[in-house]
């Protein structure tokens, strides 16, 4: 078998300035597992439709090709030495919609998105050009760093379990496929199953595949959604109207007043934003002490130039209402999980990462994918985000470093689900000064917050 590896234990690349560029079959083994988890995951990316729809009044074949174009971009990350798999700012979505909502809709609401999401992209670019990404993820306090994570987590749950959400849609699909995804993806039971026969190994690889599998079954049986209408042949995106419609292209570049306008509500995207960028680390950090024949390099400034490039080019060639973020945590972890089982299950990060990027993209494309996970768009999306809110409550406590940095973390997670990431962040901001005082930065005379060994080391029971 080909030996991906450097002597320093790193994955082989074609170094490229900040970039370090990997090549599938040349710099890291494919991985076909996670290959055929993204054909049906693209239902999630799918899901991004009905965003689209109800808020710009965009027709299914335009928003398929900013969905189309947005997941082309999602490669960028590993092909650019990036280890993560790349998706949404999810949390932040509801903050954009309401503030788009306050333009009339067509023309000026399109314009008020695509001022956001090029401010947005211009000032990740800008952090990670000069290097200042790297200062700010090391300058937050812990407090901050944990309340942000843990209050993205609880902001994903709330949407999937609000009234009118999308639990009241498909709760028994939505409880029967969850249970059964967070049983194969964390239970220790299944871990040791896995571990002792290889039927249950290989399910184990195929991931949340399965589950997607299930809830299209399921469904239709509790008459939560139809059967699946099967199509065959190509998608076809409408580029032609997506281009003259709803981009610069045709509709001119925003006025300077929208793009003041927007500042307010990049900022408070930006915060959410960062809360994914230190997830991402950890979680790979996570991964790093457990498989040591791979360093894995993970640079936030890198990051920060690959998804600020993405949110710049979509607002100019297809605006998005999902953006363009650093993470997409549920899938992530399910990658990392896998990667974690050793390197005959996983040969690197970013062969995993990769193919089910490639595996996503390849799903778009092809009718009879789409038209089979089409009935299941929001159930996709709801198992996305609660994993997502079960990961990032995790590692938000982890990243606290004492019970006082967990409570203020608490108060700063409660403040971002109800009122939004800018009163989260200054919340935070004054609890530390009023906690900690000139100690905003170390935890002096504290008692220190450990986790247990067999939380850290995930001991069998």
């Amino acid at each position: 078998m080909r030996d991906y590896r450097r002597s320093d234990g790193e994955t082989i690349h074609l170094a490229l300035g900040p970039f370090k560029v990997r090549l599938p079959f040349i710099h890291y083994r494919f991985e076909w597992p996670d290959y055929f988890q993204g054909l049906l995951m693209c239902a999630v990316d799918l899901a991004a439709i009905p965003l689209m729809t109800e808020l710009l009044g965009m027709p299914f074949e335009v928003a398929l090709a900013v969905v189309l174009l947005n997941g082309f971009l999602y490669l960028t990350h590993h092909l650019l030495g990036d280890p993560v798999v790349p998706g949404w700012i999810t949390p932040a979505i509801p903050l954009l919609m309401a503030y788009c909502q306050t333009f009339p809709e067509g023309p000026e609401r399109i314009h008020a998105l695509i001022a956001f999401q090029l401010m947005l992209g211009l000032f990740c670019i800008g952090l990670g050009g000069t290097g200042l990404s790297r200062r700010v993820v090391q300058l937050v306090p812990p407090a901050i760093r944990a309340g942000v994570i843990i209050g993205a987590g609880i902001a994903a749950v709330i949407t999937v379990f609000e009234a009118g959400g999308r639990f009241d849609s498909f709760p028994w699909t939505i409880s029967i496929a969850i249970g059964a995804a967070f049983y194969i993806i964390f239970s220790r039971h299944f871990a040791r199953l896995k571990a002792n026969h290889a039927s249950w190994y290989t399910l184990g690889k195929l991931g949340i595949f399965p589950i997607i599998v299930l809830a299209i079954i399921i469904a239709p049986l509790f008459g939560e959604a139809p059967w699946p209408s099967i199509e065959w042949g190509i998608t076809s995106p409408d580029f032609a109207t997506l281009w003259s419609d709803y981009t610069v292209f045709g509709l001119g570049m925003p006025p300077l007043i929208m793009f003041l306008q927007a500042i307010p509500t990049v900022l408070a995207a930006y915060i959410v934003l960062f809360g994914d960028v230190l997830q991402g680390k950890a979680l790979l950090d996570e991964a790093d002490d457990v498989r040591r024949d791979e360093h894995i390099d993970y640079d936030p400034d890198r990051a920060h130039l690959i998804f600020g490039g993405r949110n710049t080019t979509m607002s100019l060639i297809g605006p998005d209402v999902a953006m363009c973020g650093p993470l997409w945590a549920a899938m992530h972890v399910v990658i990392v999980e896998r990667f974690k089982e050793g390197r005959k299950a996983m040969d690197s990060i970013f062969g995993g990462a990769g193919s089910f990027r490639w595996g996503t993209n390849t799903g778009l494309l092809l009718l009879p994918i789409v038209s089979l996970v089409q009935p299941i768009l929001g159930i996709a999306l709801a198992l996305t985000l609660l994993i997502q809110g079960y990961v990032s409550v995790r590692i938000g406590v982890l990243a606290a470093r004492s019970q006082r940095d967990l409570g203020i973390a608490g108060v700063i997670a409660a403040v971002l689900a109800t009122r939004g990431a800018t009163w989260a962040f200054a919340v935070g901001v004054v609890l530390c000064l009023l906690i900690y005082g000139r100690h905003f930065f170390t935890v002096e005379n504290d008692r220190t917050f450990r986790h247990t060994d067999d939380e850290q080391e995930g001991d069998p029971d």
